[in-house]
């Protein structure tokens, strides 16, 4: 009798240890965003956008950059070293009133970090508002759904410009961002093994993918994938970047990073 209460036990036992009932629920995947969808459409044709801005679209693929960065209507977004505004009009009006964009610059930014050029972009977007913080302290009013970046994360390593520890950059991000958003980082490509230890290395303004995945990572950040859309294997991925035989036409790299949670 015993022996067969301890069968129907084992039996019971191993029915609630069975894979259908035992395994996790499967975390939902997140939505893709189409660069044909319609706040991305409306964001490229945005008549507010400066004839040199459109002139750079080709180059720089702008609906497909919001579309990988899954930028929604709606969405909190920090620019970090905006340049010119050019990514900050876009996202600006993709995420539209409901939304907010924050523009990045240092407290103690100089003119090479185009401090004029972005107050004038802010000033014009209703939903645009300055952050002035440093890179490597990143603090905002509320928690984001993306924090992105295009073409700087390799200045950090130049210590004439003085932005700040990589290191503590990304887990700043990973800090004001929300469980499950999202950072993007794009750059011109490197050689494999640039480690970027002196200025000399990091003069042609290029840096190693592998590296930057690796400092993101160390954040805590999980890789959630790479865009192909502005490679160029025809560049040699060694000549300066403001090369006028290379400008605007770099080889490239696109990462998307999230934030457990």
């Amino acid at each position: 009798m015993k022996r067969l209460a301890f069968a129907a036990l084992a039996i019971v036992s191993l029915a609630a240890c069975s894979p259908q009932q035992a395994a996790a629920p499967e975390v939902p995947a997140v939505a893709e965003v189409s660069p044909d969808a319609v706040h991305i459409v409306a964001a490229v044709a945005d008549a507010r956008r400066p004839v040199e801005d459109r002139e750079r679209d080709a180059n720089r693929h702008p609906a497909e950059t919001l579309a990988f960065a899954r930028i929604e209507p709606g969405d909190k977004v920090a620019d970090i070293l905006p340049g010119g505004g050019y990514f900050t009009r876009l996202i600006a009006a993709a995420v539209g009133e409901a939304g907010r964009v924050y523009p990045v610059i240092r407290p103690d930014g100089v003119a090479g970090e185009f401090e004029t050029p972005i107050l004038a972009v802010a000033a014009q977007y209703a939903n645009a508002t300055m952050a002035r913080t440093p890179y490597d302290a990143l603090a905002f009013p509320e928690p984001l759904d993306v924090v992105f970046t295009a073409q700087n994360y390799h200045d950090m390593a130049l210590t004439a410009y003085n932005l700040g520890d990589r290191a503590a950059m990304n887990a700043s991000a990973f800090a004001a961002l929300k469980p499950g958003g999202l950072y993007i980082v794009i750059d011109h490509s490197g050689p494999a093994g640039l480690a970027l230890e002196t200025d000399a290395e990091a003069a042609t303004h290029r840096i190693d993918q592998a590296l930057v995945r690796a400092e993101v990572e160390a954040a805590g950040f999980v890789f959630d994938g790479e865009s192909e859309v502005l490679r160029n294997p025809a560049d040699d991925r060694l000549t300066n970047v403001f090369n006028p035989a290379i400008r605007g036409r770099t080889d490239q790299f696109m990462m998307r990073f999230r934030k457990p949670g």
